[in-house]
């Protein structure tokens, strides 16, 4: 473990290592049932949502596995979410254009995706994607990490703990409970589900207060503890309170994984003549959307989580972000070839970090954790979101403390990484957070008379944004 990982110079131990993976892990575990659900239209239990399952937990489980050995990072990967609802949306634009039915139209889409992994391997071996990390003005960079943090955050407080009521309409813990206007109003919009909308807050704010104080006290277990007393919480609460058995789903529940399933709807099943139908012009325009979105997607997550966790050498530079870069494309490549969307960085990554993280061997754990998930999906399963989200939240508070680094006495620096901060929870995509920071940074320093300070592949990527978000269709 020593040799491999580097342990003591990383000043950390394998007890610290698992119990980040651990953490990282359950964190982004809701992906193994969200992907699926999200690629298939929630088509529960169908052969392609079988198959789409095994392919999140082996894609995730590659790729995570690679960044352990390769990049010797505790960062842990899957498909990106955002990357699998424009998946999804290609998906029903094929089936439209071409008449094909959804599973060939998949199949088709997953050509895409297996371009866009082989091309990024190689830009990652020729340091092109590197070069591109590097080309980032201070400024933005520096504010990739906060703006990430508040995503997090609103993602803690909003699309992870939905509660729906009995219509199927989603009510969040920010905007729904803490926005009504009496609790009287909210009551009677959602009938019987307030009481679980009351359980979901008490859980949440339980577990966020316990890990900022065993945080205050230095304990390294502070985000598990926090997300286990809020899981014991939950179960009671809906037992007692609700009188829900919360491991009823267990009962009966199957933990062999469907391969079969996968054999036959997308395990190496890429549709090439298929994709062709579409025609060259949208294809080429779909292969450049997607690059797009997975480069600075993956961009933002390691900038933002290596920086945070300290993991930058003197020069302000991530070490071994070939590496790091390649195991992201490899996983991709996984992803396609088992049968799943673009796979990328989590920013949950962070969760494992803050928890004492700094090596491989919290990813490997992380790694061989989802691997696992395909035996023990039912059991990951009755984990309740409200419990995640105090860790998310969290998290999202400590890289907020990044902004402290900003030169809030130049405008021309602080302005595109504010703007990034709002850009990124609103859009939902990291990827379009720094692409509108680079455009507000390259258009400030130009029209201010200091356009000779911006690098050439600043302006190059600004440009390229533009065309992105007002020419590519």
């Amino acid at each position: 473990m020593e040799k491999i990982f580097k342990l003591n110079e990383n000043g950390t131990t394998v007890k610290t290592e698992i119990l980040s993976g651990f953490t990282t892990f359950i964190t982004m575990a809701y992906i193994i049932a969200l992907n699926p659900n999200i690629l298939t239209g929630f088509d529960v239990g169908s052969a392609l949502w079988n198959g789409v399952f095994l392919s999140t937990c082996i894609a995730a489980a590659i790729g995570t596995i690679c960044m352990a050995f390769l990049a010797n990072k505790p960062l842990a990967m899957a498909p990106g979410m955002g990357l699998n609802s424009f998946f999804a949306l290609v998906v029903s634009n094929i089936v439209t254009l071409t008449g094909m039915t959804y599973l060939e139209s998949f199949q088709a889409a997953l050509c895409i995706i297996l371009i866009e992994g082989v091309f990024f391997l190689v830009l990652s071996l020729l340091n092109i994607r590197d070069r591109i990390v590097e080309g980032i003005p201070k400024g933005v960079r520096l504010g990739i990490s906060p703006a990430i943090g508040l995503m997090l955050m609103n993602i803690g407080f909003g699309s992870n703990a939905g509660v729906y009521d009995e219509t199927g309409r989603a009510y969040y813990v920010m905007s729904d409970f803490f926005g009504a206007l009496t609790p009287k109003i909210l009551m009677e919009r959602m009938g019987s589900s307030y009481s679980l909308m009351i359980l979901t807050v008490v859980t949440m704010m339980a577990g966020l207060f316990t890990i900022i104080i065993l945080s205050k006290f230095n304990r390294k277990a502070a985000v598990l503890i926090g997300m286990l007393i809020s899981s014991i919480i939950y179960w009671a609460g809906e037992a007692i309170f609700l009188g829900i058995n919360p491991f009823a789903s267990l009962s009966g529940a199957s933990f062999l994984p469907p391969f079969r399933d996968m054999a036959e709807t997308t395990l190496f099943h890429f549709n090439f003549s298929g994709l062709l139908e579409m025609g060259w012009f949208s294809l080429i325009t779909l292969i450049i959307t997607f690059c797009i979105l997975d480069l600075f997607d993956t961009i933002g997550a390691l900038v933002g989580t290596a920086t945070v966790s300290g993991m930058v050498d003197s020069r302000g530079k991530i070490p071994k972000m070939k590496e790091a870069l390649a195991s992201d494309a490899v996983g991709t490549i996984a992803g396609a070839c088992t049968g799943t969307s673009t796979v990328t960085t989590f920013i949950e990554s962070a969760a494992g970090i803050r928890t004492g993280g700094r090596t491989g061997l919290s990813s490997l754990t992380t790694g061989v954790l989802f691997l696992l998930s395909i035996f023990l999906a039912p059991i990951v399963a009755i984990i309740p979101a409200a419990a995640t989200s105090p860790a998310l939240i969290y998290v999202g508070i400590i890289m907020l403390s990044e902004l402290k680094k900003l030169d809030f006495d130049d405008i021309a620096e602080t302005a595109p990484a504010l703007i990034m901060l709002i850009a990124m929870p609103i859009s939902g995509s990291v990827g379009h957070g720094i692409g509108l920071a680079l455009i507000s940074f390259a258009v400030i320093k130009l029209f201010s008379g200091e356009g000779k300070e911006v690098s050439l592949l600043t302006y190059v990527l600004a440009a390229i944004f533009l065309l992105k978000f007002f020419l590519v269709v």
